[in-house]
């Protein structure tokens, strides 16, 4: 597909922050015909090096707050300031998805990329640990890499010359998402389905020079590519 808002962020300097297939076009298809207004509250879950919530900032007009576990809020900050946003803008804050450290009911929606698989195949987190925060009638927009379908009783020789059983234990298909999101009695689903960027958004990140990077290689250049993709979720808070 083409990604004309995230054509300006195919720079050298930006692509070295990537951590895995490029978030950025990720969440370009994942908020096509989104419903979320300009200037809304939203909450970008599992943010990394804020890549993603500098683009939802820049490009949606949302006000945003950059939630990560493992990077660090001093240099998100300094990358945001880098990129000319201040901080009515957007807030970096250092927060576990199992623990939210937000009021209730603060959010206009919640924006995941490339990183809810890790915490959210739980089938109580929606209703438990994550929709608590999103205003009623607010929306989830979450894009997870998956499999085309579900091999993990047997799995292709060619994902296990990157990645252990283990590893590849976060990856599913649309229909076992649909049964973890399914589950939810507080939000009703407004889709599931398969991406199209695969080819695309691996291609970048395979292109940097990085160990994980250079890892990954190994399955994609023999050929796993074919069983894996990326899975759409949206959600409504009732």
């Amino acid at each position: 597909m083409n990604y004309p808002k995230s054509q300006k962020y195919q720079t050298p300097e930006l692509l070295s922050k990537i951590m895995g297939p490029n978030p950025i076009k990720l969440e370009e298809e994942l908020l096509l015909g989104n419903k979320i207004p300009p200037h809304a509250t939203v909450c970008d879950l599992g943010s990394g090096q804020g890549l993603t919530s500098m683009f939802l900032v820049k490009e949606y007009g949302f006000r945003v707050y950059a939630a990560d576990l493992w990077s660090d809020p001093a240099e998100n900050r300094k990358f945001f300031d880098e990129m000319g946003l201040t901080e009515a803008e957007i807030i970096p804050v250092k927060a576990d998805a199992e623990n939210l450290p937000f009021e209730k009911d603060f959010f206009d929606a919640v924006i995941s990329t490339d990183s809810y698989n890790y915490f959210g195949r739980d089938p109580d987190y929606l209703d438990q640990k994550l929709l608590p925060f999103v205003k009623s009638g607010g929306y989830i927009y979450v894009t997870v890499p998956g499999m085309k379908k579900d091999l993990h009783q047997n799995l292709p020789p060619e994902l296990l010359l990157s990645w252990t059983p283990e590893q590849l234990d976060y990856l599913h298909d649309v229909s076992y998402w649909k049964g973890i999101v399914g589950a939810c009695r507080g939000a009703e689903i407004v889709e599931v389905s398969e991406m199209q960027s695969n080819e695309e958004v691996w291609a970048d990140w395979l292109a940097q020079e990085n160990e994980y990077a250079i890892g990954d290689r190994k399955s994609m250049d023999a050929g796993g590519g074919k069983y894996l993709n990326f899975v759409k979720i949206v959600l409504r808070k009732k």
